[in-house]
Formats: structure tokens, sequence, C-alpha cells
């Protein structure tokens, strides 16, 4: 296991991964499964979300609650990043979205990047990087090593399943940045792809296999 990952352990995440994975799971159940493990592991990853008191009247009476401080923005890595959006802004609809289009290259598994309209300087606090698979890791620093450059206070990364390859590589080049993932899987196979995996995530999600 590599400890610089946060894994979650949930069961629920653990159900639903197995499910993800299937190879018979067809596009609008790998899109609904996707979401659901999103949301789930985005409620794990916000669990040190900075907070203010606020009062608020119930039916009943006054009551001190609580508000989130931080404004959050998502980036999710195009076109697999996606599907991890629309399941976070319907918890937090208030976030910003920021789209990264980068690929690799399967030649030499470098990341290549296709657009990019982030400004000079993000108006949020707390950027989520949103990729479903932690592969070789390149894409991942590449979108962390522009982020940087727009000075967010905090930035994270979140996938559904990450090769401990690419876990070690995003540690090494950004150990400051927390990774939040469902599983670690045991390996990259000489292609760059996980294994046991899921295979592509975007052809699954978008039916284009």
């Amino acid at each position: 296991m590599t400890p610089s990952a946060i894994v979650s352990t949930h069961p629920l995440v653990l159900h639903k991964l197995t499910q993800l994975r299937d190879h018979t799971t067809p596009p609008p159940l790998f899109r609904a499964l996707v979401r659901d493990l999103t949301q789930m592991l985005i409620v794990e990853a916000l669990a040190d979300a900075a907070l203010r008191p606020c009062v608020v009247r119930t039916p009943m009476a006054e009551c001190v609650g609580a508000q989130l401080t931080e404004r959050v923005g998502l980036v999710p890595i195009l076109r697999a990043g996606l599907g991890m959006v629309d399941p976070i802004l319907s918890l937090m609809p208030e976030a910003s979205v920021w789209h990264l289009g980068l690929y690799r290259d399967h030649q030499t598994l470098q990341p290549v990047t296709y657009y990019n309209k982030l400004p000079d300087a993000l108006p949020i606090d707390l950027a989520l990087v949103l990729d479903p698979m932690l592969a070789t890791g390149g894409s991942a620093i590449a979108a962390l090593d522009c982020l940087k450059a727009r000075r967010p206070t905090r930035i994270k990364l979140i996938a559904l399943i990450a090769a401990p390859e690419g876990v070690r590589a995003v540690t090494a080049a950004h150990p400051d940045v927390p990774i939040h993932v469902g599983v670690i899987d045991e390996r990259l196979d000489e292609t760059g792809y996980i294994v046991p995996g899921l295979g592509d995530a975007g052809d699954r999600l978008f039916g284009t296999m």
C-alpha cells in the first residue's frame, strides 16, 4: 500500500467500485456509479473544510449553525473528469468550474495540453482536481503545475482508482497536495493502463469504446 494517498475504506465505496470495474456495466450505469463514488469521496475529502458560525431560525427557535468559508473551484481534467463535476455541483452548487484539457500521448505516455483557459489568478481558495483514473500521474502533475501558478490557497486531487506508480509520481512532484482515492490498484501495464483497473474511463463514461 502506498501511504501518501488517503484511501477510502467505506463499504459502499468498495461495493460500487466493484460494479464500476465490471466490463459488462453499460455507460448509463457506469455514469451513475461515477456519480455515487464521486459524492462519497468528496464528502471524505472535505472533512477538513473551513467553517464559520452563523445563526438561523428554525420553525421552533434560533439555532447556531455553520457555513463553509472557502471558495471552492472544480478543475476536471478533460474528458473523463467531466463525469465527476455534476455530482459535486449537486452538493455544492456555488462551486466554480475551470476546465483543463490534457491527454496522454500513447507513444511517450507524456501529458499533452490541448485546452487551457485558466485566468492568471484563480478566484478560489480550494481547488479540487478531478480525474477518475490516476495512472502514470503525468496528467495530474501537469494540472497541478498549472494550478499552482494561479495560486489557490489549497489543492486536492480526487480520483476513483489509482496506480501506485501514479501516486508516487504525484507525491514526489507535489508532496503538499493530498490525494483522495477510492482504491489503489496493483500496477500499470506496459501501455500505462491501471491493472486490474476498469479500462478507459472516458470511453466507458461516454459510450465511445
